[in-house]
């Protein structure tokens, strides 16, 4: 007995009774990975909801007495009747060089087994895109590597560009090569010449991805790339989101004057 009271004892003293607010509804209906809560008080548009086992959402319908969330992960582990919490940000990603040599999910989450990632700055999804008058003309060149794309077609940084084919016809290859062909540029002293790469894979086999991440990695290319994965087996909000997470961390480095290539591989 004396052992219980002092068991006892030790869990009451480690009580915390500070007072917490805490922002907290009921899963009310759950079909086709999308929640209906009820009991969200002030929740904000865009804001990412947290559900049990570690799975987010985003409030996107707000409604007078209910808000409809769009289920960030397996919504299967859930049912009706769970708690769901506001957590007072909106949906947004980690950005910075911690990322680099990183692979991570829709949402920034790592998903490569290589422990939580470097990072202490957030960027919204959701942000306001520059004007035009702030924005610089195309006057730097942006080598592929391959000698027939460099010769015919001018690319550019700050320029887009198209790569249409059908399967099987090389459009990741001219892709992957690009970014390996950078590993010159980034070897020089010069903060400004160098072009630091995100890869977007959107819709793929996770064996493609994991293959095209050795290739990277086999060439020394990961440590200045980012792998942002939203494979077949994702559900479709992330394979959604994914594109819109690479562009919010490629911003990153264009608002700190360094240069980004962003590869969406669907």
């Amino acid at each position: 007995m004396s052992a219980i009271a002092e068991l006892i004892q030790k869990e009451i003293e480690s009580l915390s009774t500070d007072p917490t607010k805490t922002n907290v509804g009921r899963i009310t209906t759950l079909a086709d990975g999308v929640a209906r809560v009820d009991g969200l008080s002030k929740v904000m548009y865009n804001e990412m909801i947290q559900f049990p086992g570690e799975i987010y959402g985003i409030a996107l319908n707000l409604e007078e007495d209910s808000v409809g969330c769009v289920i960030l992960g397996d919504a299967s582990s859930l049912k009706e009747g769970d708690e769901a919490k506001t957590t007072g940000k909106l949906l947004s990603v980690d950005v910075g060089m911690g990322l680099l040599g990183r692979v991570v999910d829709a949402i920034g989450r790592p998903v490569d087994d290589k422990g939580p990632l470097d990072s202490d700055e957030s960027y919204p999804v959701e942000r306001i895109a520059p004007g035009i008058i702030p924005r610089k003309s195309v006057d730097q060149p942006l080598q592929t590597g391959i000698m027939a794309v460099d010769s015919m077609i001018p690319i550019g940084r700050g320029q887009r560009e198209l790569i249409i084919g059908d399967r099987q016809t090389g459009k990741t290859a001219v892709a992957i090569d690009t970014i390996l062909n950078q590993k010159s540029v980034n070897q020089s002293d010069n903060e400004k010449d160098k072009l630091y790469c995100i890869y977007v894979a959107i819709g793929q086999k996770r064996s493609t991805v994991a293959q095209i991440v050795k290739t990277l990695e086999d060439n020394g290319a990961m440590e200045y790339t980012i792998v942002v994965s939203a494979t077949a087996s994702e559900p479709a909000p992330l394979q959604f989101l994914s594109a819109y997470t690479g562009c919010t961390m490629g911003e990153f480095f264009r608002d700190n004057g360094m240069h980004a290539l962003i590869v969406y591989d669907d």
